[in-house]
């Protein structure tokens, strides 16, 4: 059985920046059901607590985080790089861990966001990116959807399931 790393907000818990979480979404409920779920929240994994302030990355890119060409800052201007970073790597153990293939994270976070992120001025304006652990994930190959993507992450987990060989 394929399992799914899914961002702790999105299953409730208050790990979000602000100390909030997400949900419920039914589909993310059928999976916990049938014990599927591998949760992490990548930010609190790499050591930043809870509250937080928030972080963006500058210009947006978390794949040039990963490179060592762009830092996650806070709002107050604080590095929290290297927290983003040791959460992505958790995460990538997690992959090898568990043989996961599919992840739904938090949409435009700088952390999970797999489609926008924000583009580091604090104004609330969205560029085109992904946030540092949906970079290592998907260079890793894993597919990395968003909550708003629950159906296509319904399909491509049936569809792995169904290349399954047959034991």
């Amino acid at each position: 059985m394929q399992r799914i790393l899914v961002s702790r907000c999105l299953l409730g818990h208050p790990v979000r920046y602000d100390g909030a979480g997400h949900g419920p979404f039914d589909q993310l409920q059928r999976w916990q059901a049938q014990e599927r779920i591998v949760a992490l929240c990548p930010e609190v994994a790499g050591g930043l607590p809870t509250p937080r302030p928030p972080a963006e990355i500058p210009g947006g890119q978390g794949a040039l985080v990963l490179d060592g060409d762009r830092q996650v800052l806070t709002v107050q201007a604080s590095d929290v790089t290297a927290a983003f970073i040791a959460g992505a790597q958790i995460a990538l153990r997690l992959v090898a861990e568990h043989g996961l293939r599919i992840a739904v994270l938090k949409a435009r976070s700088p952390s999970c966001g797999n489609l926008q992120t924000y583009d580091g001025s604090f104004s609330g304006a969205l560029v085109a990116g992904e946030g540092v652990t949906a970079a290592a994930l998907r260079r890793a190959g894993v597919q990395v959807f968003n909550e708003h993507q629950l159906s296509e992450a319904a399909n491509a987990l049936a569809e792995l399931e169904q290349a399954e060989p047959r034991g």
